[in-house]
């Protein structure tokens, strides 16, 4: 889960044979998941702003991507990265609330919005799972933001009807280990690529 924010491929599944619900319905949604904001305190007494990511926050996007710790940025993207493209700023903001979702922790230091954290998940097709991920600054790790994030992304999910959450995620990721398993995931090696584990959390 600190890891491919990036590009959370939607899990494989039927497509759902429910109603579709009408344009109007789907606008009131995505904008009422747009409006989630709370204010939240660390476990060293730090308040943080936690708000869905709205596209005017690119540039707090590519700023916290840029100062992660190269480790910090090859979990979270499962891989390296060396240039934050516009066009990726545009994928990691854009996010349409009627299936997908984001969040991100904000805070003032030095009179300036700083983010510090994200969190995210993306449905399958047919809306019964999701796979997600989060990510915290490095400075910031070790406060309980990570479990903050999930936790609010946890809600969501469940809110929505999803029945199962996952993480893919490296497997030299022991933070990722400790915060999944505290969550109550479960573990397993990804029998496709043996640097990699798959964490997966039933609702």
């Amino acid at each position: 889960m600190i890891a491919n924010t990036s590009s959370i491929a939607r899990a494989s599944g039927a497509e759902s044979e429910a109603a579709k619900i009408s344009p109007q319905a789907e606008k009131e949604i995505s904008t009422s998941a747009g409006n989630q904001q709370w204010t939240d305190v660390l476990r060293d007494g730090t308040h943080v702003i936690v708000r869905a990511i709205h596209p005017e926050d690119g540039e707090l996007e590519r700023a916290f991507i840029q100062k992660l710790s190269p480790e910090s940025r090859h979990f979270r993207f499962l891989g390296s990265i060396n240039q934050v493209s516009d066009d990726l700023l545009h994928k990691l903001t854009d996010v349409d609330f009627r299936r997908d979702f984001a969040f991100i922790a904000l805070v003032h230091r030095d009179g300036e919005k700083q983010e510090i954290g994200v969190s995210r998940f993306s449905m399958s097709v047919d809306g019964t799972s999701c796979e997600c991920a989060v990510a915290v600054a490095d400075d910031w790790q070790k406060k309980g933001l990570g479990t903050l994030l999930m936790r609010h992304l946890i809600t969501v999910a469940r809110e929505r009807g999803v029945h199962t959450m996952i993480s893919m995620d490296a497997a030299d990721n022991t933070a990722m280990q400790d915060l999944a398993s505290f969550l109550g995931f479960h573990r397993k090696a990804d029998p496709d690529d043996s640097t990699q584990v798959i964490h997966t959390l039933e609702l």
